[in-house]
């Protein structure tokens, strides 16, 4: 009960912090037997978070062992029945102080439990996959060889790529499941060559989460990719009138490792051509944001039935909606100041952002609100009381959907009259992607030749 709790409240705070989480790769998760999850870790508390979120079965988690002195993760972490792990800064050269918690896992394993382990060993907030240390492998190892008990143990991979991670609703975030890990092999040169195949499992692990993520040198790189990859399918779509301009989840991860890949080798041939196709990528996102438009409205005319429909209808949804918008965000202001003030002061790490806002707002939200209600009734009586709590979560969201619909919209109307003040602006943009498009695969020709 405690464990279904506290994944409820996982599934509301990334639901509400993030613009999107999306999944792909369910169907590789199994409905039963042990399995280790091992993923990627950029991200602190949230990549276990998210893990938590995303799987439909319980999952033990190994989490860092200063966690569970946390005043406001630690307790979190107790309930969900997490198993502390002691890093090197705290067991030293010890291997024994990680008994217990290799003792817990197996035990979960061979009981048929699911059980979260970050093989890199700590967090970072680059995207790339840092060395991978071996206790994934040593655990389904552990489990699934044990005399009279052992059975055979899922190892499954799970890549996590983020986009803006630690910005409230611009960010997003992509959970890849992978393929399960070979492992019926390793089980039986495990028996005569244990340190081998430790090595060879831990080596196929690291190439099943390569496999689900995008490297990079760091996430502007990341960010300029997706916008080339949105240049890329949109001329496609143009090119080929019925395919999608938006691919899925898979076809992005694909093309973005090739292109990433091909840009790599070919920076070793040609690094100055790579850093042209970069400059070009700058230049294109940078106009697209002076105009204030989408990548996906270029080459549509405005027409005036169109825009008047937009207009009425998004101008009617934002009047509508204003009264308890504006109460959302009265009552929701100040922890919302609250948090970020307190979160910059803490000076955390680029890769704890998240956590932080996620973790502060919880204690802060409450603390508020308890408040601004104690007010309300001082001043209004009970009634009063009743109805600010029943508006509370309501005046929220509409809050928060409003100010995403008043974005958007002061994004078309900066872009309608600048396509009104010149008419060719927009043929210069779809040249400029054409070209981009047209250099990529001129490269890419280049790089397979």
């Amino acid at each position: 009960m405690t464990y279904r709790l506290v994944r409820a409240l996982t599934r509301l705070l990334l639901w509400l912090f993030y613009g999107r989480v999306d999944v792909a790769g369910r169907e590789r998760i199994p409905a039963a037997g042990g399995v280790v999850v091992a993923a990627n870790h950029h991200n602190s508390v949230v990549d276990a978070m998210l893990i938590v979120a995303v799987f439909p079965r319980p999952v033990t988690v190994l989490a860092n062992a200063p966690l569970f002195r946390h005043p406001l993760i630690g307790p979190f972490l107790r309930m969900m029945g997490a198993v502390p792990v002691q890093r090197r800064a705290e067991a030293g050269d010890d291997p024994r102080k990680n008994d217990a918690m290799f003792a817990s896992a197996i035990g979960a394993l061979r009981g048929g439990g699911a059980v979260l382990i970050f093989p890199e060993g700590r967090t970072q907030p680059q995207p790339v996959l840092l060395p991978l240390r071996t206790g994934a492998a040593r655990m389904v190892l552990g489990a699934a060889n044990d005399p009279g008990e052992g059975r055979p143990v899922t190892l499954l991979p799970v890549g996590i790529v983020f986009h803006d991670p630690g910005t409230f609703r611009s960010g997003s975030v992509q959970v890849m499941i992978g393929a399960p890990v070979p492992v019926a092999d390793v089980l039986e040169a495990h028996r005569t060559r244990p340190e081998d195949a430790v090595r060879l499992l831990t080596a196929r692990l690291g190439e099943g989460i390569r496999a689900r993520i995008v490297e990079a040198e760091d996430r502007y790189t990341l960010d300029l990719l997706a916008v080339l990859e949105r240049a890329w399918w949109e001329e496609e779509a143009r090119a080929h009138p019925g395919a999608a301009a938006v691919p899925d989840d898979e076809q992005s991860l694909s093309w973005k490792q090739r292109v990433m890949n091909g840009a790599r080798a070919l920076a070793g041939r040609d690094p100055q051509r790579v850093a042209d196709l970069r400059h070009r990528v700058e230049l294109y996102r940078s106009h697209l944001d002076a105009l204030g438009i989408a990548a996906e409205r270029l080459g549509r005319p405005y027409t005036a039935r169109g825009v008047v429909t937009y207009v009425l209808t998004n101008l009617s949804w934002l009047v509508l909606g204003l009264p308890l918008a504006l109460w959302g965000f009265v009552s929701h202001a100040l922890p919302y100041v609250a948090t970020g003030w307190v979160v910059k002061r803490l000076g955390r790490t680029a890769e704890e952002d998240a956590t932080d806002k996620i973790a502060v707002g919880l204690v802060l939200y409450p603390l508020a609100w308890g408040g601004e209600g104690w007010l309300v009734g001082r001043m209004g009586g009970g009634w009063w009381t009743a109805a600010f709590a029943a508006l509370l979560v309501p005046s929220g969201l509409l809050a928060l959907a409003w100010r995403e619909r008043l974005g958007e919209v002061a994004g078309q109307a900066r872009a309608f009259f600048a396509f009104l003040a010149d008419r060719e602006v927009g043929q210069r943009l779809l040249d400029e992607r054409r070209r981009l498009v047209d250099e990529l695969r001129a490269m890419a020709e280049l790089h397979a030749g």
